[in-house]
């Protein structure tokens, strides 16, 4: 993961002079929505008791304490994503979400908190086979993908001599390539270096020279300044303090607990 710099030392001297106000939010009764997708992992994951974990989902507990109020997550799925946002009155949506311009039509963004990009997941033995875009693009690799995301777009744009399987259940997705139903899953840098510690027999290759690369948001109702303000606030914090950093390291840094 490569963290937004370039805004940190101005931060630093800034923060000080920003109030951190408590929002129209959380003035009344109610809690801070965030949809959320829980497939997502390292940044959004459903666990066994119905609640979640991950990066995204401890920096916005986070966000929650700050404003003093309570954080509801709701659920959607990336092909949804655009049709749930409003309807269910997020207040924000979380969980690994990159910037692209047809999110900008339902929603207005945060700043970003890091930068990343796509990278394959192989099987060991792959490794050499599927290294780079022309590999992956010849007729006969299954390259296996979620629906309705970023991994979607890309598969879709840059390997269109493949055969593409959609799989409908994220979380099962590298169970495939362990079995040998699927040759290629190409995401973000970040969760393959996740998935790649739970799957010891699969790698992900050159996470830190990815294919492309997107920053990383949250994405905000719209046309609210005050909840824009106390979210670019509190994420302008995390950012210069290191708590970003720190919710990585925790989830894939070399130590990893999570």
């Amino acid at each position: 993961m490569r963290f937004r710099r370039s805004m940190i030392a101005a931060a630093v001297g800034v923060l000080a002079l920003i109030p951190v106000t408590v929002p129209a939010a959380a003035q009344q009764p109610g809690a801070l929505r965030v949809c959320t997708t829980g497939d997502y992992p390292p940044y959004s994951v459903r666990d066994e008791h119905g609640g979640y974990r991950g990066i995204d989902i401890d920096l916005i507990r986070g966000l929650g304490e700050i404003l003093r109020v309570p954080v509801e997550f709701v659920p959607t799925t990336w092909s949804t994503m655009a049709a749930d946002f409003g309807p269910e009155n997020c207040d924000i949506a979380a969980g690994g979400i990159s910037d692209t311009a047809s999110r900008r039509a339902y929603a207005d963004f945060s700043i970003d908190y890091g930068t990343d990009g796509k990278a394959p997941i192989v099987r060991a033995a792959d490794a050499g086979r599927f290294a780079t875009i022309e590999q992956i693009n010849r007729p006969g690799v299954r390259v296996i993908v979620n629906p309705g995301g970023t991994n979607e777009m890309f598969a879709r744009k840059h390997f269109p001599a493949a055969h593409l399987i959609l799989w409908p259940d994220n979380m099962t997705m590298v169970d495939q390539l362990d079995q040998g139903r699927a040759d290629v899953f190409v995401t973000d840098s970040v969760e393959g270096r996740y998935r790649v510690r739970q799957h010891p027999g699969l790698r992900v290759l050159h996470p830190d020279h990815p294919f492309d690369s997107s920053a990383k948001i949250f994405l905000l109702r719209r046309n609210a300044p005050l909840l824009a303000a106390e979210v670019n606030t509190w994420l302008t914090t995390q950012l210069a303090t290191g708590g970003v950093n720190r919710a990585f390291d925790t989830w894939i840094g070399p130590h990893a607990t999570a």
